[in-house]
């Protein structure tokens, strides 16, 4: 099994032995990768629809692991019971949909030793919500496929206290580890925010004024961040 750049660093930040969930599975590339490289003993694939569940299927029925691998049809954690496994990964979906799927199965978030996070958009919310839920990030690594940069989580129990609200979008932990995509990635939050600036600097709502403000501190924070690189 071959992984793609985001599953392959998804995957080697996953704990060796004991039980992962991988929520919204798709074709279950992650699970089977996973067993047959040993790092895990056994997982559970998940999805919220039925299409995906029936490739994940196919696919570990070709690879013949059945034994290890059990798919399960249902909403985030939902299919998952508490004290059930001690990995969960969450990749290829929204932060806000994360957020929520976390706080909707608590319960569950509570008994898992490891939580792996892979957010497409809105990874400040994710942040804060951990922040807020005694729950803290251990490792961050940033995963290229093209022009797209990923950012993937590692979340363990703990408290957490972000001092600035920058790393709420830059996560420390990429700064602190120097990850080696972590230039590439600040230029193109900058690269983003100019071009915002861009469009409202000439407007004179006070939404614009205020979208303007807030760009341009955004801007001056992260020129900092990367001067500290």
């Amino acid at each position: 099994m071959k992984l793609t750049p985001r599953l392959q660093t998804i995957a080697e930040l996953v704990p060796n032995g004991g039980r992962i969930a991988d929520i919204g599975t798709d074709h279950a590339y992650l699970p089977v990768y996973l067993i047959e490289n040993k790092i895990v003993q056994e997982a559970i694939a998940a999805d919220i629809n039925v299409g995906p569940l029936r490739n994940a299927e196919k696919t570990i029925n070709s690879y013949k692991y059945n034994k290890y691998i059990e798919t399960r049809l249902g909403s985030g954690l939902t299919p998952i019971k508490p004290n059930e496994v001690d990995t969960v990964v969450i990749a290829g979906m929204g932060g806000l949909l994360i957020r929520d799927i976390l706080q909707e199965s608590i319960e569950v978030v509570r008994t898992v030793k490891t939580l792996i996070l892979q957010p497409m958009v809105a990874q400040d919310e994710v942040r804060k919500w951990l922040c807020g839920n005694g729950l803290k990030i251990d490792n961050e690594r940033l995963a290229k496929e093209g022009n797209k940069l990923y950012e993937i989580l590692v979340v363990t129990k703990g408290e957490m206290e972000i001092e600035n609200d920058i790393y709420y979008e830059v996560g420390y932990k990429l700064i602190e580890n120097k990850d080696p995509y972590i230039n590439d990635f600040i230029e193109a939050k900058l690269r983003k925010y100019t071009e915002i600036l861009k469009t409202v600097e000439n407007e004179n709502t006070a939404k614009a004024k205020e979208k303007f403000l807030e760009c341009k501190e955004r801007i001056e924070k992260l020129k900092k961040v990367r001067e500290c690189l």
